[in-house]
């Protein structure tokens, strides 16, 4: 955020959702900055109001918001619910969260971004479990949950993996499955990382068609909350026709977000970063004009932006953070309701 000393994070999603029809922003923040590095502690008041400003800020645009928590299912080394952190550390930062949003039917709540090397996906869904709880007895009893799984919650080994299976378990409060979305993410590179600028994976073929046949049996819903590639031919392509195979299947696929914008500058290869001219107009990415925006202004879905900043950790793979400044990244979406966009890393 601009007014710390960072990217004008407020700027670049007003532009996003005015100019492009964005409707969805995902924030990353880490767990450690939010409590002052207290495991189970309070939210910090200086922290987390630095964070509420960016949250503010995205709701200030019509657009929904979601709370991503970017700490890989783990406090350090330690996994949440397997030698880590308790469950109930776990629940208490979300029934913090919740309470303070409960009121806003915009705020989403990303309960952790890209689990992995998880030992045990189905004690993993019960420290999810706790967290639902925790958020629903916190009185945010209908906004969007996103449930992710392990594996870097990767969309071609959602099931697989048996995350999908282990996720179906976890209810709201009343034992219903409403709002409780699944969350996956998808790079198009050659290892599925999102290091590497050119994309070279058909992610209709090797992710999103089985996970779409899979979803549909189950009655069950997903969000693309990461996707992402450098501003080449090849992930315009690929990113621009999973985005038409998403559109194709939107009963099952609420909505998309892209990595990442906020305080990434043109160095980054994922970069989907507005500039902003001295003659106050903006310059935006291939990617975004194409594909992230156009395919959500061209298409049925909606969509959602990612953004950057210190403490959410820099792309997919990470299982570190920093834990002394927040981030931010969105997307969101309801049950019937579809959406587009990409994602911040606000610093």
């Amino acid at each position: 955020m601009h007014q710390y000393g960072g990217s004008d994070g407020a700027a670049q999603m007003q532009h996003l959702s005015a100019d492009l029809g964005l409707n969805l922003f995902r924030l990353p923040v880490g767990w450690q900055y939010l409590t002052n590095s207290v495991v189970g502690g309070t939210l910090d008041e200086t922290a987390f109001g630095k964070y509420d400003a960016l949250v503010q800020a995205c709701l200030k645009t019509g657009a929904s918001c979601i709370i991503d928590i970017h700490n890989y299912a783990r406090w350090d080394k330690g996994i949440i619910g397997q030698g880590g952190p308790t469950d109930d550390q776990f629940a208490n930062l979300w029934a913090q969260l919740g309470k303070a949003y409960a009121a806003n039917e915009k705020v989403i709540f990303g309960l952790m971004n890209e689990p992995h090397d998880v030992p045990d996906i189905n004690r993993w869904a019960v420290s999810v479990q706790a967290a639902v709880t925790a958020i629903r007895k916190a009185g945010a009893t209908s906004q969007m949950i996103t449930l992710p799984g392990n594996g870097y919650t990767s969309a071609g080994s959602f099931v697989s993996s048996k995350s999908g299976e282990a996720l179906s378990t976890v209810t709201n409060l009343d034992g219903s499955t409403t709002n409780l979305i699944f969350e996956v993410h998808q790079y198009l590179d050659t290892d599925y990382s999102g290091t590497h600028s050119a994309c070279t994976i058909d992610g209709v073929k090797e992710s999103f068609t089985g996970l779409a046949t899979w979803a549909r049996a189950q009655k069950r819903q997903v969000l693309l909350a990461e996707i992402g590639g450098g501003n080449v031919q090849s992930c315009i392509t690929n990113i621009c026709s999973a985005f038409d195979y998403l559109n194709a299947n939107s009963d099952v696929y609420i909505g998309w977000a892209g990595w990442a914008a906020g305080s990434f500058d043109d160095t980054y290869i994922l970069t989907e970063t507005p500039i902003l001219g001295a003659d106050g107009k903006w310059t935006d990415t291939d990617t975004m004009k194409q594909c992230i925006a156009g395919k959500f202004k061209n298409g049925t879905a909606t969509g959602s932006y990612t953004g950057s900043g210190a403490g959410a950790g820099a792309g997919a793979g990470n299982s570190t953070l920093s834990s002394n400044s927040p981030s931010g990244n969105s997307t969101a979406t309801y049950r019937a309701r579809k959406i587009r966009g990409s994602e911040p890393y606000w610093r």
